[in-house]
């Protein structure tokens, strides 16, 4: 997927993820607990919108909210209920293949660019299908002696991976609903005042990392998902890390600079895409006379906001963000160089809990030669294609449909954004979406090489 891994198309995830092993009669509370807190997450960001806010789709790309409820609950079906409950009945039948999303070893599904068309099952519908499985869940977790150690570690696996998968799909709920409220010539918020105040203004630096042979991705233990892995040795070359990431600022500048209109800036696809799509800025911007400072304007989840110099830029695609890195005399990083960096850094920022909902310029100065906002407000687009790890194996039949077969047109970002759930993040968590993509909250950060 872009970033957002799918349940496997097997009802055992084996070896796609390792959490750390626990059966349900062990540690029941924390599983129970965690999935309780995520199901309930993404009922609260559904809180105040309309029925038809929920239906509809604004592009093949994004999905209706009404199908991410749906599909987030499909997993739990599919993947445990139909493995341990005793007598499985569907709640729907015909759910299986309306809310499957891309697994071709799950059986058919309906088309992807069309799920705006289904107005049936109505969202009251869909809600009562969550709280069906829920209940269906919380009753295997009560019925725990009925089975083994093994198959309570295993359905323990299978609920963990459960609501990885709905936090990410609590971030694409967040970033389809703004593209769809982008269409309309209303600009509807989807929440209500501008929390943002003055922000400090912090310089870039940049921050020598001497590099060498360092380990790249996540430990044997704990949860991960299976493009994090294996840990393996890479050499990094000594380089420099901006401290801050690329603002809106830096956009205006390149702007101003004919940026969008110098073919030796872009990459060839880049520039046929800027051609081909008129791009003139990110994504969401505006030329607005009416707008304060910049004279532009964006659209935000909570409406139309004026273009702040100091916030992190969003909304650019890969093919912007290395254009603007080139224009800035400077690159973007790898991404071993961007896990390097933030390796000793504390996953600390503005995310998806802080209830923002847009990138937000520092709260205070960082210390002396540290980065800042590495985590959180935007991800950031890295030099490197989404490629498996040395000695990282596609598992046989349908499970390997999980992250394998989408390594290929496709770039790594890191670190997280203001629609992310905290909870979700590691050092080791690797995005990924096509060089074109720019509804999702994607920005960068500059590096360049040390001159010997």
């Amino acid at each position: 997927m872009s970033i957002f891994a799918h349940p496997p198309s097997s009802l055992n995830p084996g070896p796609m993820v390792r959490p750390a092993a626990r059966a349900l009669d062990a540690d029941a509370s924390a599983l129970i607990e965690a999935f309780g807190r995520v199901r309930a997450q993404t009922l609260a960001l559904v809180l105040g919108l309309t029925a038809e806010d929920c239906a509809m789709q604004s592009m093949p790309d994004a999905s209706p909210a009404k199908w991410h409820l749906a599909h987030t609950t499909w997993f739990f079906e599919v993947f445990a209920l139909e493995r341990f409950e005793k007598n499985f009945t569907p709640y729907h039948a015909g759910f299986r293949v309306l809310f499957n999303s891309y697994y071709n070893g799950v059986g058919d599904k309906h088309l992807r660019a069309e799920r705006g068309l289904v107005s049936r099952p109505g969202l009251t519908t869909i809600l009562e299908y969550r709280r069906n499985v829920e209940t269906r869940i919380h009753a295997l977790f009560a019925d725990s002696a009925a089975r083994t150690p093994a198959e309570n570690a295993e359905l323990a696996e299978i609920i963990t991976l459960g609501f990885e998968h709905e936090q990410q799909h609590q971030e694409l709920l967040l970033t389809d609903l703004k593209h769809l409220f982008s269409r309309n010539p209303l600009a509807p918020s989807y929440r209500q005042g501008w929390p943002l105040v003055a922000q400090t203004y912090a310089s870039r630096e940049w921050l020598p990392i001497s590099g060498g042979l360092v380990a790249i991705g996540a430990d044997a233990e704990g949860f991960a998902f299976d493009n994090e892995r294996p840990r393996h040795p890479v050499f990094v070359a000594p380089f420099e890390i901006a401290s801050t990431p690329v603002t809106c600022g830096d956009v205006l500048a390149f702007i101003d600079d004919d940026g969008y209109r110098r073919p030796e800036l872009w990459l060839s696809l880049g520039w046929d895409t800027v051609k081909r799509e008129g791009w003139q800025a990110p994504l969401y911007w505006q030329r607005d006379r009416d707008a304060t400072g910049t004279g532009w304007r964006m659209f935000t989840l909570r409406g139309l906001a004026d273009v702040g110099a100091d916030v992190p830029a969003a909304h650019l695609s890969y093919f912007e963000a290395e254009a603007i890195a080139r224009w800035s005399g400077a690159r973007l990083p790898t991404e071993f160089e961007w896990e390097l960096a933030a390796s000793d850094q504390p996953i600390e920022g503005n995310f998806l809990e802080n209830r923002v909902f847009h990138p937000i310029a520092l709260s205070s100065l960082p210390a002396p030669g540290e980065p800042a906002q590495l985590f959180g407000d935007v991800w950031e687009w890295t030099q490197s294609a989404y490629l498996p790890y040395p000695g990282y194996r596609i598992a046989e039949g349908a499970i390997g449909e999980y992250n394998g077969k989408f390594m290929s047109q496709q770039m790594v970002l890191r670190g997280g954004s203001c629609a992310t759930p905290r909870q979700h993040l590691r050092t080791s968590y690797r995005n990924f979406f096509p060089p074109e993509a720019r509804w999702q909250f994607s920005g960068a950060r500059l590096a360049r090489d040390v001159v010997r």
